[in-house]
């Protein structure tokens, strides 16, 4: 392990390790309705009600989000440019998704993850960070 990582990329690979097993959880109560899982619903009842609109293809998107969260995740503990710029793409998405949401009025409370996002991305940006 690198003992010079900064601390965004660490706090980085902790949250997409968190977004793999979230969207992992999600992916298997989709696949299985009204499974042992079903409760988790209840943290944002409307995402599930969004879910069931998409039918089967809520399980493919989510299963897309849960390896890219992977990979970003393990690009980013090995050190390797591709897992860097996948943190940006990831973080970039995850922002215009939280600006969406606000603008539409879907999802208010996603107002909490545009400066989170871009306060991520501006330490991601800095030349210190932009080693790996």
């Amino acid at each position: 392990m690198d003992q010079t990582r900064p601390w965004v990329v660490t706090l980085l690979i902790i949250l997409f390790v968190i977004g793999t097993t979230a969207s992992l959880l999600a992916v298997v109560s989709l696949s299985f309705p009204g499974s042992f899982l079903e409760f988790l619903w209840q943290v944002n009842p409307h995402a599930r009600d969004g879910f069931a609109r998409m039918g089967s293809w809520s399980v493919v998107l989510m299963v897309v989000v849960c390896v890219s969260c992977l990979l970003t995740a393990i690009g980013l503990w090995r050190a390797l440019r591709w897992g860097y710029w996948l943190a940006v793409v990831m973080l970039i998405g995850n922002l215009a998704g939280d600006v969406i949401n606000v603008i539409t009025g879907t999802e208010r409370r996603a107002i909490i993850g545009v400066p989170i996002a871009l306060v991520l991305l501006f330490y991601l940006f800095k030349t210190k960070t932009r080693v790996l």
